[in-house]
């Protein structure tokens, strides 16, 4: 340790290796907050989780049949059975699959409609596996894309995999509130499109139903008097033909309750050849009711066809109309691709609409509309992952900032300087370059992004810790050879480095292998990697910015004292 202790003491000696020293952490710490914007560090809530399954959700155009959805699932399936990795895949047609994890806020169990369907894939397991399930996901979502949509014009088709952390309802959700239900829908397709346009973002969707045309049987009372028929014989033969009824009970003797008898026409009877309003006639025209006087009457006869709309579902939050409109990231942070969509969409909705940026609050992302003609107002609501992302990331800063102003009034007690407590706390702070860097450096040896997450910053609190510990050796250790032996600063906190740097080394190879194991975990890899790449740059900093911040500070002028205890000093020799 003699040629540290020579080293660092040519360095205080020197007002310009100093300053270069000061220069060049200033420069490493800032060229660090740079990674973020320029992309080389990408922050995400939580990475990829590799899992044992994933799911498949297929919504064709609102009034499409099940026969069109069974068609594009039969499609899906195909595909997917070509994969080795999958062990096998269960289709639920016009309904959700059983509740799992994923489901749990994506409405899976309130899916009872024709024009929907989900599979379930299962896959061998994870730890024999090469290639992770969010991988796998991302290189089969394309090929399945282009070979399936076109089968129905209007489907979409979403891959839902695992979360690693708190289920949401897509990674990025854009509530569009309003009154004007119009405009509220003109609105989300607009944003539907931008989120379409924006790189990194795939399975974009409007939750809203879409507005078809349709016919109602209306039976016609006058007509049907005049028949000699019922109103009540009307409705059931539209029910027997198109939906089924039941019209019997049978009783057995192995079942407690009666069985109920329920009939309808075949398949093949009661679909239409197609969907326009001479074929629905033709249909009706076969179906015959006997009347009173034993007359055949046809049911065309009694029965009126109206086009009408359809009646779109209506969503509310917070007793407000909303739409929402979500989309998956496509293994990229969601910050980057809402920023972008944001922007632009600022843009495009200027035109129409006066915006106002929401402050700097817990929505800070918000947009809130006006119209320019018409006066109505309108908001735009970030949620889903990104909000998430950003509650968590906003709570670790404000435990971060908690430990910071703890550790300092700590430290002003212990020390009664503010000037020392300062040196201790920015050293300590100092390792968020190596955690910025050692994410940067772990993302080039993955083949998946390496993203600095929540598990990052809870091993970047943790490390605070211990770069003080590192800190407080040192400047503890000076003062006590300044005030024992009369040393000269300089001298003295050479020979303090020089003496502390092998158990502040010992310190981090301990830490450093014990995170070791963390580093290759899916979930917890940003908490092994903040650990082990934090740690080695408090140990730089402590040996040599510290030293240099120690021998600047007045406050570490310390006299002679009379009684020292002279048996815990030892120095290196």
């Amino acid at each position: 340790m003699k040629g540290l202790q020579q080293f660092v003491y040519g360095i205080l000696s020197s007002k310009k290796k100093k300053t270069l020293v000061i220069v060049l952490t200033a420069v490493a710490f800032f060229a660090s907050l740079l990674m973020f914007p320029s992309k080389l560090v990408l922050a995400k809530m939580l990475p990829g989780k590799s899992d044992n399954t994933f799911s498949v959700y297929v919504d064709t155009p609102t009034g499409s049949s099940v026969e069109q959805t069974n068609m594009v699932s039969q499609c899906i399936i195909d595909i997917l059975k070509e994969e080795k990795e999958v062990m096998n895949l269960e289709l639920f047609l016009g309904q959700g699959i059983p509740l799992d994890y994923a489901g749990l806020v994506k409405g899976a169990s309130m899916k009872r409609t024709e024009n929907v369907a989900e599979i379930s894939v299962n896959l061998t397991d994870k730890h024999s596996r090469n290639e992770p399930s969010f991988l796998m996901v991302q290189r089969l979502r394309p090929v399945v894309k282009q070979k399936c949509l076109p089968i129905v014009k209007g489907t979409n088709i979403k891959f839902i995999e695992q979360p690693a952390g708190p289920p949401t309802l897509a990674s990025i959700v854009l509530e569009v509130h309003g009154d004007n239900l119009d405009k509220v829908r003109d609105i989300s397709m607009k944003a539907a499109q931008i989120l379409e346009k924006t790189e990194g973002l795939v399975d974009v969707d409007v939750m809203a139903d879409e507005i078809f045309d349709k016919y109602e049987l209306v039976p016609d009372k006058e007509k049907i008097a005049r028949s000699g028929l019922s109103v009540k014989q009307v409705n059931n033969i539209l029910y027997l033909a198109f939906e089924g009824m039941v019209i019997a009970h049978k009783n057995s003797k192995n079942v407690p309750d009666q069985i109920p008898m329920f009939l309808v026409l075949e398949k093949e009877s009661k679909s239409l050849a197609s969907s326009n309003e001479d074929a629905l006639r033709s249909k009706l025209s076969s179906l015959n009711l006997m009347n009173l006087k034993g007359m055949m009457v046809p049911l065309s006869e009694v029965v009126m066809l109206r086009k009408v709309k359809s009646n779109p579902m209506i969503m509310h939050k917070d007793l407000s109309r909303m739409v929402n409109v979500i989309a998956e990231t496509d293994m990229v942070s969601q910050v980057y691709p809402l920023l972008e969509a944001r922007d632009v969409m600022i843009e495009t909705f200027s035109k129409d609409y006066d915006i106002e940026k929401a402050g700097f609050t817990t929505y800070m992302f918000d947009l809130y509309l006006t119209d320019k003609k018409t006066g109505e107002k309108f908001l735009l609501r970030w949620d889903g992952e990104m909000k998430v992302t950003l509650d968590t990331f906003r709570d670790l800063g404000g435990a971060f900032i908690s430990a910071l102003v703890l550790i300092f009034l700590l430290l002003v007690i212990y020390y009664k300087s503010f000037a020392i407590s300062g040196i201790i706390l920015l050293g300590s702070f100092l390792s968020l370059i190596g955690v910025i860097v050692g994410h940067w450096a772990a993302n080039l040896f993955t083949n998946e992004t390496f993203f600095l997450t929540a598990t990052s910053l809870i091993g970047f609190i943790a490390l605070m810790g211990i770069s003080s510990r590192n800190s407080l050796l040192l400047i503890d250790f000076a003062k006590s050879l300044m005030e024992c032996q009369g040393m000269e600063k300089k001298e003295a906190i050479a020979v303090a480095t020089a003496t502390r740097a092998k158990p502040i080394a010992l310190t981090a190879v301990a830490i450093i292998l014990g995170s070791a194991l963390l580093a290759s975990d899916p979930v917890f890899g940003g908490l092994g990697v903040a650990l082990i790449s934090g740690t080695v740059a408090a140990v730089f900093v402590s040996l040599l910015f510290v030293p240099v911040l120690m021998h600047n500070a007045k406050a570490m002028d310390f006299d002679v004292a009379d009684h020292c205890d002279m048996d815990n000093i030892s120095i290196t020799k």
